[in-house]
């Protein structure tokens, strides 16, 4: 008898590790149980995926979906809402919300919530904090949790550790890779009065490139020093970039979207305070240089640093106005938009959002197309054609900054443990999100 299998997508153009070919993918029991050529027959449901891409499931290792305490921009089931239409199978949410996520406790709550009403596979950023220095080897290998992230400068929220003691503290207790905001909080007090009211596009210049590269060079120094992994979030200077193709054995790097697609000023005489970001969007030289970055191999993964906040709120005047964009359910239509213009390949997208992540974080059984993964897919038609526009946008704050922006690329389906969730812009499964499983971390489902 023939195998049977409960799903088989026909005629895609499969990416994976052997490379691009047109093949079916056979799945059983939320697993990759096949590729090659099968038959309908052998399947209880057949998807026709001819014309269309197979990628493995984009993976966000940087959202705030802002659930507890903020749930006016955003919610667990709002925000991996707007993730499963933009294409991505798994987020990695951070802990700046009200509670903070800093105890076991506070986690807990997040994947008690999230599970089963999230629509993505999700895991939570533990924040570390000078006060629960001595958790930090519990917290980072609870079930649901991606690790630990400490703000080394001051964005939305609470969590800061500001000094060199407290952040030795932190990484002296680290097994895992821990990820970090770098923007130096002396130098954004002392530089405070270059803030101009009214006008965001002094935003770049109190939160200047050295802001950055000073807290960057403090945190790989010490991180050296003590043998550990740090993950350098939203890069947005070349002065970083540069410094970090000497630290890659210790140091590894995101890049978000917004950084290789906005540029200054045009971002924020268009937008404005839409365009305002920690940290922020800059020049067309430091955007050179980030994409020689993606290039060279020296950012390793892409992150949307999805971080909405309601109209009101962006309509305060600068500084009063809050930082932060949606973007996760713009990261693939956008970077699939740079793949249709040369400026990467699409197994270079798939490295920096499947398998760059699984790597860099230890994710069990996804980011690959492989026999025993999870059947976490990015189904996408490289050749479509659509404009972005706001009521698109299934964030509970219902915008983008790239309204009425057309890209070539666009995703048509996601499918997250064998379960299509998302179809030609529909949701056509219930919430069934889990929590992402670590090799660092295993416990049973």
């Amino acid at each position: 008898m023939p195998e049977t299998f409960d799903l088989v997508l026909k005629g895609g153009e499969v990416v994976n590790q052997d490379g691009s070919g047109q093949r079916d993918l056979a799945i059983r029991d939320g697993k990759i149980a096949g590729i090659g050529l099968f038959s309908p027959e052998q399947a209880a449901e057949t998807i026709d995926a001819t014309g269309l891409t197979i990628l493995p499931g984009v993976i966000d290792t940087q959202v705030h979906f802002r659930e507890p305490g903020l749930t006016h921009k955003e919610d667990l089931e709002t925000g991996s809402r707007a993730a499963v239409m933009g294409g991505v199978t798994a987020v990695f949410e951070m802990p700046n919300t009200n509670p903070l996520t800093t105890s076991a406790e506070t986690l807990a709550a997040k994947v008690a919530a999230g599970h089963h009403r999230m629509h993505c596979d999700f895991a939570f950023f533990v924040g570390g904090t000078a006060e629960n220095v001595d958790d930090i080897p519990t917290l980072e290998r609870l079930p649901g949790a991606a690790g630990i992230k400490v703000f080394i400068g001051s964005s939305t929220g609470n969590l800061l550790v500001e000094d060199d003691h407290n952040l030795e503290r932190i990484l002296k207790k680290l097994s895992r890779r821990a990820s970090f905001h770098c923007e130096d909080e002396p130098r954004l007090r002392e530089r405070m009065n270059l803030r101009v009211p009214g006008d965001p596009s002094s935003h770049p210049v109190w939160r200047d490139a050295i802001t950055a590269l000073k807290a960057t060079e403090r945190l790989v120094t010490l991180a050296r020093k003590h043998g550990k992994r740090v993950h350098v979030l939203h890069i947005s200077t070349g002065e970083e970039i540069r410094y970090l193709a000497h630290h890659k054995d210790v140091a590894s790097v995101e890049a978000t979207p917004h950084h290789l697609t906005l540029v200054a000023p045009d971002c924020y005489q268009r937008l404005g305070t839409y365009a305002q970001m920690n940290p922020p969007v800059r020049d067309a030289s430091h955007q050179a240089i980030i994409w020689e970055g993606v290039r060279t191999g020296v950012i390793d993964i892409l992150g949307s640093d999805h971080a909405p906040h309601t109209h009101e709120e962006k309509h305060h005047a600068y500084p009063g106005s809050h930082s932060g964009m949606t973007g996760v359910q713009t990261l693939v239509c956008t970077m699939l938009d740079h793949v249709s213009k040369g400026k990467l390949s699409l197994e270079r997208f798939v490295d920096l959002t499947s398998a760059g992540p699984a790597r860099l974080f230890n994710i069990a059984a996804k980011g690959r197309i492989a026999e025993g993964y999870d059947a976490d897919l990015t189904v996408v038609d490289l050749k479509r054609r659509e404009t972005i526009r706001n009521n698109w946008i299934a964030s509970r704050c219902g915008w983008t900054p790239y309204d009425g922006v057309e890209v070539q690329g666009w995703a048509v389906g996601t499918l997250i443990r064998g379960s299509r969730v998302m179809w030609e812009g529909e949701l056509v499964t219930p919430s069934q999100g889990e929590a992402v499983r670590f090799g660092d971390a295993l416990k049973a489902r």
